[in-house]
């Protein structure tokens, strides 16, 4: 006659075990300790076999049965049920190993060699801030798309759109890994395309070429009584149009003063390789002034703070000068590129695929970024000189507006 739950919660402990049966094989187990088990007696194989259902009452009567009838069902079709566990406790044991984070720290590891120490540094700073904390401990095979959103939310949340996408580039990386090393069977983050917000694109502010030789006068006269140092950079950002953050990060290291160039490190460019940048005898000029300057200093800086001589100039410096000359509405540092850019194709007739190449934009070249390094080195020399003198020239009506980057230093 099958059991009943009054049965299981008055069965007392005797000095030996015994069983009180329900039905197909269930029984209740009484151990001395007073400790109620579920077992299972079977078949399998013509072989007597045993599985537990765990401890009475924390697994009721009724759940006894319902895992004794999914335990038939597996013999049915002739699984082993004592197997199934075993695979099944392996899986779990499986997930619980390849977390999120484990998996993510594998695929960094198989990466890093191949990346620039400033990429590497960047995704490891993305992985450990926005994604370990939330998701880190979770097993990847188990990490739904609403889970990583949840994450992206919290980085939107701080207003950083941007790196809010790359988080979800980061993190479909990862999963993608997870997928081909059979860790995970989905990516999480391919299902999440729209569900983030996305920064309205704007256009740095830009000077035309109408507006250059007020600008330069301006600069040249100098009645806002910039600092001479700042002055300079702000004609390097001219005549090299580099990216303010390469201006005022440049070391005296990467100036070859033989070849005349300027190799911006990898690391900076986040490239796979240095930067070349070819220098105009304009360019050259500066540099020399600017090493008369502060070499008593002692610093890497070619820009040093004016306070703290072993920190570059701080950001902002050069965008600050732009609007003490009047200019702040109209350019910004970043600017000066799009005016290279649109000049030297329209009024230089370069052609777009070397100007490209000088502005360090990605290649297209199917050869990648190594055999890329210096290709239309010697064009791009020519170009760099032909610019700095349309620079000072051309666009002043004809009219060198300076010969003397030395200069007093002024104070703002």
């Amino acid at each position: 006659m099958p059991l009943t739950d009054i049965q299981c919660r008055n069965a007392k402990p005797r000095e030996k075990p015994y069983k009180l049966f329900d039905a197909a094989g269930l029984y209740l187990e009484i151990l001395p300790s007073g400790k109620k088990l579920w077992r299972l007696k079977y078949y399998f194989l013509k072989k007597e076999k045993r599985i537990s259902f765990g401890a009475y009452p924390l697994v009721s009567l009724a759940d006894a049965r319902e895992k004794r009838d999914h335990a038939k069902r597996l013999l049915i079709e002739n699984v082993d049920p004592s197997k199934a566990r075993q695979n099944e406790k392996a899986e779990i044991g499986k997930k619980a190993e390849n977390t999120f984070k484990a998996v993510a720290l594998e695929w960094f590891d198989l990466n890093t060699e191949r990346w620039s120490k400033g990429y590497a540094q960047k995704n490891r700073r993305i992985l450990e801030m926005n994604l370990f904390p939330y998701i880190g401990g979770e097993p990847i095979a188990d990490i739904k798309p609403p889970d990583l959103l949840e994450c992206l939310r919290k980085v939107e949340k701080r207003g950083a759109l941007d790196i809010a996408t790359k988080t979800k580039q980061i993190a479909g990386m990862v999963f993608r890994y997870g997928i081909q090393t059979g860790k995970c069977e989905w990516n999480a983050a391919e299902n999440l395309a729209g569900a983030l917000r996305t920064r309205k694109t704007t256009h740095f502010a830009a000077l035309d070429e109408k507006q250059l030789p007020l600008f330069l006068q301006a600069l040249e006269r100098n009645e806002a009584r910039i600092f001479e140092r700042t002055r300079r950079a702000v004609w390097l950002s001219l005549y090299t149009f580099q990216r303010p953050g390469e201006i005022r990060q440049a070391q005296w290291s990467e100036i070859d003063w033989e070849a005349k160039e300027w190799h911006i490190s990898a690391d900076k460019m986040k490239m796979r390789r240095d930067h070349i940048v070819p220098l105009s005898r304009q360019a050259l000029e500066i540099l020399k002034a600017q090493q008369e300057e502060v070499e008593h200093l002692n610093t890497d800086w070619v820009f040093p703070s004016q306070v703290k001589h072993k920190n570059p100039m701080s950001d902002g410096t050069v965008n600050k000068a732009i609007k003490l000359l009047g200019f702040g509405d109209m350019a910004v540092a970043h600017g000066f590129r799009a005016l290279a850019r649109t000049t030297i194709r329209e009024k230089l007739r370069y052609d777009s695929e070397i100007i490209e190449k000088q502005l360090a934009h990605k290649t297209r070249n199917p050869l990648g970024e190594a055999y890329d390094r210096t290709q239309f080195l010697s064009e791009r020399k020519k170009m760099m000189q032909d610019w700095a003198s349309f620079v000072d020239t051309t666009a002043s009506n004809g009219k060198v507006i300076h010969g003397n980057f030395k200069g007093a230093r002024n104070s703002a």
